[in-house]
C-alpha cells in the first residue's frame, strides 16, 4: 500500500465534518456582527448621552405619578354676602392595591376597626393589584384621620377632599339644594348651577416610594380652577322669618303642606322662599322624595278668590266696568246650564270694588261673562299663567290655562275666581306685581343681577291703582282678611279658599288656604303669597290661615329692609263684626 493510500485510510472522521467557509462568507459574517455591535454602541451613546431624556422618564414612570389636585367648589351667599353654602376640607382614607402586597393581616384588622368596615371588604378593595387607587372610607373627621395615618401601613395614605355644608339647613333647602360625597349638584340651585359651582380639578407631580408613600411633591402640572362665587337674591334674614311662620302655621292648623314666597315689588326678585315639609340637606341619610320637592315653583293647585282681581282687572281695562259699576248678586246664586254657583254670604247688590272686597263669587262670574273669552285669555296669558315663570330654577312648571277657544259659558265664569286654572305660588307671587308696580309685570330672578329688572306692562296706571285700592279694602273691616293686617303699614291683598281637586269633581272638606297681597299699599315695596294645603286644625278660610302669615311676615320684613311707616302703628285691633268668608 502507498503512502497516499495509507493517510486517506488513516485521516480522522471529525476532520472530514469540520465545515469550510470560503473567505467572503468569513467576511460577511463578521461585517454583520460588527454592525450590530456599532448600532448598539451609537444607540446607547445617544440615549446616554445626546438625549438622556427617554431613560428619565422611563425611570420616572416608575416612582412619579400624577395626582388630581381637587378644584373647591364656588360658595354661595345671600344678597348681604351671608354664606349659604360652602365646601370645607375633610379627609378620605385611599389606598393604592400594587403598593399593599405586604400588608399583614394584623394591619387589616386594625385598618377595618378604625374605619369601621368589615376585615372582608378591606381585602376585597385591595385584592385587585392591579389598580393604582381605590378608595377605603371618605370624609373622615380629622381626629380619626390622624390616627390611620399613625398605622403607617404602606399604600394607604389620605387624600383631601371638600364636604359641602349649609349654614341655614332646613330653612333654604329647596332653593339651594344639596351635592352628593362627590360635590356635585344634586338639586335646586346646587344641580342647576353646577357647571358654574364645580370649576376644573388641576394636576400635580408626586414621587413615591416602593411602598406607594408620597415622599416628595415635584410640580404642579396644571392648577386648579376653582369655582365661581354665585350670588342670590335671597335675604337670609327675611328667609328666617317667612320659614319661622309657615312652620309655626303648619303647626297650629295641622296642615299637610305649605308655601310661601316673597318678592321685590320693584325688581321682581326672590327675598324668600320656604317650604314644608322640609330637609336638612347637611344630613345626606335617607329623604323622603315629597320633602325634597320646591312646592312653590314645582306643585300646582288651583288659586281659587286670588284670581278675581284680575278678572275686574280685564273688566277695567276694557272698559266693561268702574269700580262703582253695582253687579247684583241676588240671593247669592247664579245658575249657568245645569250648574249652579253660590257665595257663602249673599250680598244682594254689591259695586265692583265690593266683590273683590266680599270676595263674591257670582259678582266675579257675572263680570266675566261681559268679557270677549280672547280678552280675558289675553290678560291671564300675559301675567304668566300658562308659562314658566323662568326664573332659572330647575323643575318649574307652567301651569294650565286652556285655550280660550274651547271655553264654555260655565268655565269661563269659574275661571273668574280661579277654579279650571292651576298655578304656582311663584307664579302667583309674580302675577300681583302688576298691582304693586302700576302695571307692570316683574319676572322674578333667584340669581343677583345688575341693571335694570325685566319689565313688562300689561295693564294700565290707572287700572291697576284702582285694583290696588280694592286691595285694600279687603283687609279692612267688612273684608276677608282683616287678619292680614299690619301696625304701622298699609297693606293689601286677598283671600283665596278653594276646594282641593279629588277625581273628576272637588273633594268636601279638603281644602287650600291663600293669600297674596304687597305693602305698603303707599309705595308698594315686597309681594308676599302664602299657600296652606289641607288645614285640618278646624279653620280653613284664607283669611284665617293664611293672612296671619302674611301679616308676620310682612311686618318683620318691612322693618328688616328699613321702609319706613305709612299708617298709623299703634297695635291693629280686629273689628268685632264676624269677618267675611269664602269658599269656592
Amino acid at each position: 500500500m502507498n503512502t497516499t493510500a495509507l493517510n486517506a485510510a488513516t485521516r480522522s472522521p471529525r476532520s472530514q465534518l469540520t465545515p469550510r467557509l470560503t473567505g467572503w462568507r468569513s467576511w460577511l459574517v463578521l461585517s454583520s456582527l460588527l454592525l450590530c455591535f456599532g448600532v448598539l454602541i451609537a444607540r446607547a451613546v445617544y440615549l446616554q448621552g445626546l438625549n438622556n431624556a427617554f431613560l428619565q422618564a422611563k425611570g420616572e414612570a416608575r416612582y412619579t405619578r400624577s395626582m388630581d389636585i381637587t378644584a373647591t367648589r364656588g360658595v354661595i351667599v345671600d344678597r348681604n354676602n351671608d354664606l349659604l353654602a360652602i365646601s370645607t376640607p375633610v379627609e378620605s382614607v385611599a389606598a393604592s392595591p400594587a403598593a399593599t402586597i405586604d400588608i399583614t393581616e394584623d394591619q387589616q384588622r386594625k385598618l377595618a376597626k378604625l374605619l369601621q368596615m368589615d376585615v372582608a371588604e378591606v381585602q376585597r378593595k385591595l385584592e385587585d393589584t392591579q389598580r393604582e387607587f381605590v378608595y377605603l372610607k371618605r370624609q373622615l373627621p380629622p381626629e380619626q384621620a390622624a390616627k390611620v395615618v399613625e398605622l403607617n401601613i404602606p399604600g394607604v395614605f389620605l387624600r383631601r377632599e371638600f364636604r359641602r355644608f349649609y349654614p341655614a339647613a332646613e330653612e333654604l333647602a329647596h332653593v339651594i339644594g344639596f351635592t352628593n360625597i362627590d360635590d356635585e349638584g344634586q338639586e335646586a340651585l346646587e344641580l342647576a348651577f353646577d357647571g358654574r359651582l364645580r370649576g376644573e380639578a388641576g394636576a400635580r407631580r408626586v414621587l413615591k416610594d416602593r411602598k406607594g408613600r408620597i415622599v416628595e411633591d415635584i410640580d404642579d402640572i396644571q392648577p386648579p380652577q376653582h369655582g365661581e362665587r354665585i350670588t342670590l337674591t335671597i335675604d337670609a334674614k327675611i328667609q328666617h322669618l317667612a320659614f319661622r311662620e309657615l312652620k309655626k302655621a303648619m303647626a297650629d292648623h295641622r296642615a299637610k303642606a305649605g308655601g310661601i314666597v316673597v318678592l321685590d315689588a320693584v325688581t321682581g326678585e326672590v327675598l324668600a322662599m320656604a317650604n314644608f315639609p322640609t330637609y336638612n340637606p347637611n344630613q345626606r341619610g335617607a329623604v323622603e322624595p315629597a320633602r325634597m320637592r320646591n312646592r312653590t315653583v314645582t306643585d300646582l293647585f288651583e288659586p281659587g278668590s286670588t284670581l278675581k282681581p284680575f278678572t275686574v282687572a280685564t273688566a277695567l281695562e276694557l272698559g266693561v266696568v268702574t269700580p262703582a259699576t253695582i253687579i247684583d248678586t241676588a240671593a247669592g246664586q247664579l245658575t249657568i246650564g245645569k250648574a249652579t254657583i253660590h257665595d257663602a254670604h249673599p250680598s244682594g247688590a254689591l259695586t265692583v270694588a265690593q266683590v273683590i272686597q266680599k270676595s263674591s263669587n257670582v259678582g266675579s262670574a257675572k263680570l266675566a261673562l261681559r268679557l270677549p273669552p280672547e280678552k280675558m285669555w289675553n290678560v291671564f296669558n300675559a301675567v304668566g299663567f300658562g308659562t314658566q315663570p323662568q326664573s332659572g330654577f330647575p323643575g318649574e312648571v307652567s301651569g294650565r290655562l286652556r285655550a280660550h277657544a274651547n271655553w264654555k259659558p260655565i268655565e269661563q265664569a269659574t275661571m273668574s275666581y280661579g277654579h279650571g286654572i292651576s298655578v304656582s305660588l311663584l307664579q302667583l307671587a309674580r302675577a300681583y306685581t302688576i298691582f304693586a308696580g302700576d302695571g307692570e309685570l316683574k319676572s322674578p330672578t333667584l340669581i343677583k343681577q345688575d341693571g335694570a329688572p325685566d319689565a313688562r306692562r300689561v295693564i294700565s296706571k290707572e287700572t291697576a291703582e284702582a285694583v290696588r285700592k280694592m286691595l285694600e279694602m279687603a283687609v279692612q273691616s267688612g273684608g276677608t282678611a282683616p287678619r292680614a293686617q299690619v301696625a304701622g303699614y298699609r297693606v293689601a291683598g286677598k283671600t283665596g279658599t278653594a276646594h282641593k281637586l279629588e277625581g273628576r269633581g272637588y273633594a268636601a272638606n279638603r281644602y287650600i288656604s291663600s293669600f297674596v297681597g304687597f305693602a305698603p299699599v303707599s309705595n308698594p315695596r315686597i309681594v308676599v303669597a302664602v299657600m296652606v294645603d289641607e288645614p285640618t286644625a278646624g279653620q280653613y278660610y284664607g283669611g284665617a290661615v293664611a293672612a296671619p302669615v302674611f301679616s308676620e311676615v310682612v311686618g318683620g320684613a318691612l322693618r328688616l329692609l328699613g321702609v319706613a311707616p305709612d299708617a298709623p302703628v299703634e297695635k291693629i285691633v280686629l273689628p268685632p263684626a264676624p269677618e267675611i268668608k269664602e269658599e269656592v
